[in-house]
């Protein structure tokens, strides 16, 4: 497949000193929905700014459809819909004249009307933008992307806010710009949104990629498909992470939030020697779970945080 976005050695560096961007690669096909990872402060952000055109890279290289912002800026920009993770807009516009002073912007638009209808804003085509809801709001950002006619589109955390009907409607719309060619290039907090829209994703920590492919890739270099979360009495979460290690079919352990956390491959082999072992310790189990290996799972493991965290 041919290559829509390509950054290489890609480094961003402030006031001389602090290092947003640290020799950051990707590589993302056309007609892909691909999806950036990390913490707060990992960079993704600025990495993201600068592919759009928004920044300046201290070094690197950048080409979007096999074009540079130094060389084509104005032709990148008609091919490009962006929906920033705030987006203000004029609250004294009606969300058709929002629409439309955006679709202003670009030589080949699609129509206003049937960009609000796809959004299912039609309803709300002569109503005030300060009017409408923080749902509403968001669609509407999201609208003013598409109605470019963009060949890219790149989604900043684009369902925060929304209902759950409305989160699903926007992975119907994504999925419908995707199958049409589009390419997607999204950032989320939503780690079941990454594996539902991602064909492939990378995770971001301290301005380097630290890990790539495809959701089900990664839940496999995990070590393990199942996880197996348990309380113990007389215990904290932190005791006893050595022998939890020794069970059979132990990947790896970690401590989380009041539970110990086992990544297994056999859970049959793992669950009866876990149980032996809490009653040779002379404990009562307290709580047990089991469960699928997802990305978030893979997230801490790589990056010892949860997506959401600070």
């Amino acid at each position: 497949m041919a290559t829509a976005i390509q950054c290489r050695d890609l480094r961003k560096t402030y006031d001389g000193k602090v290092e947003a961007v640290r020799g950051l690669n990707l590589e993302i096909a056309a007609g892909e929905c691909f999806g950036l990872l990390g913490p707060n402060g990992a960079g993704k952000t600025t990495t993201i700014e600068i592919l759009e055109g928004l920044l300046a890279p201290t070094s690197g290289q950048v080409t979007i459809l096999g074009q540079t912002w130094k060389e084509n800026a104005r032709e990148l920009r008609e091919v490009m819909g962006i929906s920033l993770q705030e987006t203000r807009l004029s609250e004294k516009l009606t969300v058709l004249e929002t629409i439309k002073l955006f679709s202003g912007f670009y030589r080949q638009p699609r129509a206003a009307v049937d960009v609000l209808e796809q959004m299912q804003l039609g309803e709300k085509a002569d109503s005030w933008v300060g009017k409408l809801s923080g749902g509403q709001r968001q669609r509407l950002a999201v609208a003013t992307a598409l109605v470019g006619n963009p060949k890219i589109l790149f989604l900043d955390e684009p369902t925060t806010g929304l209902d759950p009907q409305s989160r699903r409607q926007l992975w119907d719309i994504i999925r419908c710009f995707q199958q049409a060619g589009g390419t997607v290039l999204l950032t989320t907090h939503y780690m079941d949104e990454a594996e539902r829209l991602c064909d492939r994703l990378a995770i971001v920590d301290h301005g380097q990629v630290i890990a790539d492919g495809t959701p089900s890739d990664l839940i496999e270099r995990l070590g393990g498909h199942h996880m197996v979360e348990f309380q113990v009495s007389g215990s904290s979460n932190g005791d006893g992470i050595e022998v939890w290690r020794a069970l059979p079919g132990v990947e790896s352990v970690r401590p989380d939030n009041g539970l110990v956390c086992l990544n297994v491959r056999e859970p049959h082999l793992t669950i009866p020697a876990l149980l032996d072992a809490v009653d040779k310790q002379g404990n009562h189990l307290l709580h047990l779970t089991t469960r699928q290996a997802s990305l978030e799972d893979v997230f801490v493991r790589l990056t010892g945080r949860h997506l959401r965290e600070d």
